[in-house]
C-alpha cells in the first residue's frame, strides 16, 4: 500500500500553493510573519531581527542521519539548514549559523533545485531547519519544485516561535511539523532569547500545527513518518525548560499520543554562560527526571534516546 501523496501536490493542482506563496511574499513588505513583528520591507532589502531579506540564506544541505528515526529511514532526511533566526537563543548549538549568519544567499529557483537534488539523492523528506523567518521563500520554492517533480513530504523543523497567521499559510502544504517547545517560564525565555512571549507563542503555534496535521502518522512497513506533529524538548540544567509543565500541556491540550523527543544533549554553546545555570552540561539525573515527568504527564510515544556528541 503506497503512502498518501504530500499535501502540497493537491495544493499545486488547486492553485492554492501558488496563491499562498504570492501572499507570503507580499506580506514581507511589512513583515509581521514571526512574533517579533518588525514591520520592515524585506523585499526592499531592509532586514529586521532575522537579518534576512528577500532571498533566503542557506548554510548547508545534505542527507541527515541524526534526526528522529521516523524521519531518517535508510536514506536520511533531506535537511536544509537556513541561516539566521528570529528567536536567537543564546545557547544555540548552531550559533555560527543562527547568530553569525554563515551561509550563502539563494533565490527561489536555487532553493527549489536544492530540494530536487535531495530527493534525487534518495532522501525520504525535505526537512526545513529554522524555517520560521523564510516561509515566503520556502513556499515559492516548493511551488517551483513541485512543478518539476518534487513528491516527498515536507518537514517544518522550527523553534516553536511562530505566528498562527503564518502557519495558516502552510495549512495543507506542510506534511510534518517538528517544533521545539523550549521554555515554560517567560523569564527564562527573556533571559535566553529576549522573547518573554515565547511560551504563549509556542502554545498557540503547537495547537495550530496539531489542528492541521494531527498526531504523527508512521507507515508500518517502512517506519517512516508521513504526516503529523513531532515535538522536541531540550532539557535544560536546573529545570529551566519547565519540562513538567510543557509535558502536561502537550498531553492535556494537544494529545497524549503526541510523539515527543525529550532531548539530553544540552551543552553550554554560544553565549550560554551569560546565564549562570546554563554554564554546565546537563546532569544525567536531571534528564532522567525529565523523562519521568513526561511519562507521568501521560505521554506514551517517547522517541528512543540516542547517544549524541556535541562540540562547542
Amino acid at each position: 500500500m503506497s503512502l498518501p501523496a504530500p499535501g502540497y501536490l493537491k495544493a499545486l493542482k488547486s492553485g492554492t500553493l501558488e496563491r499562498r506563496a504570492k501572499q507570503a511574499v507580499i506580506a514581507m513588505q511589512n513583515c509581521t510573519l514571526c512574533p517579533r513583528r518588525c514591520g520592515v520591507d524585506r523585499t526592499a532589502g531592509v532586514t529586521g531581527i532575522c537579518n534576512t531579506g528577500r532571498r533566503a540564506v542557506v548554510a548547508s544541505y545534505h542527507a541527515h542521519f541524526g534526526e528522529e528515526a521516523p524521519l531518517v529511514g535508510r536514506n536520511g532526511s533531506g535537511t536544509i539548514f537556513f541561516s539566521h533566526c528570529s528567536l536567537g537563543c543564546n545557547f544555540c548549538q548552531n550559533y555560527e549559523i543562527s547568530h553569525l549568519g554563515e551561509g550563502r544567499k539563494v533565490d527561489d529557483d536555487q532553493l527549489a533545485q536544492i530540494m530536487l537534488d535531495l530527493q534525487q539523492a534518495g532522501c525520504h523528506n525535505i526537512n526545513f531547519v529554522t524555517p520560521s523567518h523564510v516561509v515566503p521563500q520556502i513556499l515559492m520554492a516548493v511551488y517551483l519544485a513541485a512543478r518539476r517533480g518534487l513528491t516527498v513530504p515536507l518537514v517544518y523543523n522550527c523553534g516553536g516561535y511562530d505566528r498562527v497567521e503564518t502557519l495558516q499559510l502552510l495549512d495543507g502544504i506542510v506534511d510534518i511539523y517538528m517544533p521545539d517547545f523550549k521554555f515554560w517560564d517567560p523569564q527564562v525565555a527573556r533571559d535566553t532569547c529576549n522573547a518573554p512571549d515565547y511560551p504563549e507563542a509556542a502554545k498557540h503555534a503547537l495547537l495550530e500545527m496539531h489542528r492541521q496535521t494531527g498526531d504523527l502518522c508512521i507507515d508500518k512497513a517502512s517506519g517512516l513518518a508521513f504526516k503529523g506533529v513531532l515535538v522536541r524538548h531540550l532539557v535544560l540544567p536546573g529545570g529551566l525548560a519547565g519540562t513538567k509543565s510543557v509535558m502536561e500541556f502537550i498531553a492535556c491540550s494537544m494529545s497524549r499520543n503526541t510523539y515527543v523527543n525529550v532531548m539530553s544533549q544540552y551543552r553550554p554553546c554560544g553565549r550560554a554562560r551569560e546565564v549562570a545555570a546554563l554554564a554546565a552540561a546537563l546532569p544525567a539525573a536531571e534528564y532522567d527526571q525529565a523523562v519521568k515527568e513526561a511519562q507521568l504527564a501521560g505521554i506514551t510515544r517517547l522517541d528512543k534516546p540516542r547517544r549524541v556528541f556535541q562540540w562547542c
